[in-house]
């Protein structure tokens, strides 16, 4: 199943026979909340029952005006429900996760007559790091993220929950090869830098304001051998410590939040006030 438009510029569902994973499960209450404002297809929530928590009574009242089921069940009956462990006394069984295409991203940007901001994310298998910058790229602006299907995370709901419903506003997309995706982009205008602790670029004096994509690596082994060839510069975040790299997640924080600095200083993007 892939993501349509209908007339009202609404993603749909589109079978076209590829297997999707599916979270099943979207949990916690930041989470539910956003699934519910964006109108995330939801089959029955489940809230702890007894409890006085206003932003759970929120969730219920929001959710029966829009027809969902809502069960009241005992804290223990979560407890086994939930896959994260972390549950805040609500869990919604939702329906799979449809992953977007390339092109949808893409046009997302061109939607908001800006240049692309894409994030790549080569060999992120921790779903604490996926969630992390889930949430960090919605919050900078990014227009979208683009996963390998092999060796790395993918959307499960420890990444829902980590990335505090901020799924539920950006695109992401997986493919095969991500070589052959990073090749495309380019035909399509796109520059792509690589972060690399030894690029020859530090990250602050890069321009980030043509088309772009920044390909993200993994922590042990950073970014692969032919997704790195395919980089048109290598940036680096300069350390100061005895450590000589940074978790993925706060690498990518730092690059897309210079990224969206320097995109409101040119007036491409303005602050969310």
């Amino acid at each position: 199943m892939g993501k349509r438009k209908n007339e009202d510029g609404k993603y749909y569902r589109e079978n076209t026979g590829e297997q999707h994973e599916e979270t099943g499960k979207i949990e916690g209450k930041n989470p539910v909340l956003e699934a519910l404002k964006a109108d995330r297809t939801i089959n029955r929530i489940y809230i702890e029952k007894g409890s006085k928590d206003p932003v759970l009574e929120k969730i219920y009242a929001v959710a029966r005006g829009k027809g969902i089921v809502v069960s009241y069940v005992e804290k223990s009956r979560l407890d086994q429900l939930s896959e994260t462990r972390n549950h805040q006394g609500v869990i919604a069984d939702v329906a799979p996760y449809s992953y977007a295409d390339v092109e949808d991203i893409l046009e997302k940007a061109r939607n908001l007559n800006q240049p692309p901001l894409i994030l790549i994310l080569d060999g992120i298998t921790d779903p604490n790091n996926l969630g992390s910058i889930v949430r960090t790229a919605e919050c900078a602006g990014v227009h979208g993220i683009i996963l390998p299907k092999r060796r790395a995370a993918a959307l499960t709901p420890v990444v829902a929950k980590v990335a505090a419903g901020a799924a539920e506003y950006i695109p992401i997309a997986r493919v095969t090869n991500l070589t052959r995706t990073i090749q495309d982009l380019k035909e399509a205008g796109l520059w792509i830098a690589g972060a690399d602790m030894h690029g020859e670029t530090d990250y602050s004096e890069y321009d980030y304001k043509s088309p772009l994509a920044i390909v993200i690596g993994s922590e042990g082994e950073g970014i692969s051998r032919l997704v790195r060839e395919n980089c048109d510069v290598l940036i680096r975040i300069p350390m100061f410590g005895k450590i000589n790299s940074l978790n993925a997640a706060i690498a990518a924080a730092l690059i897309v939040f210079k990224a969206a600095e320097k995109r409101a200083e040119a007036g491409i993007i303005s602050y969310d006030k």
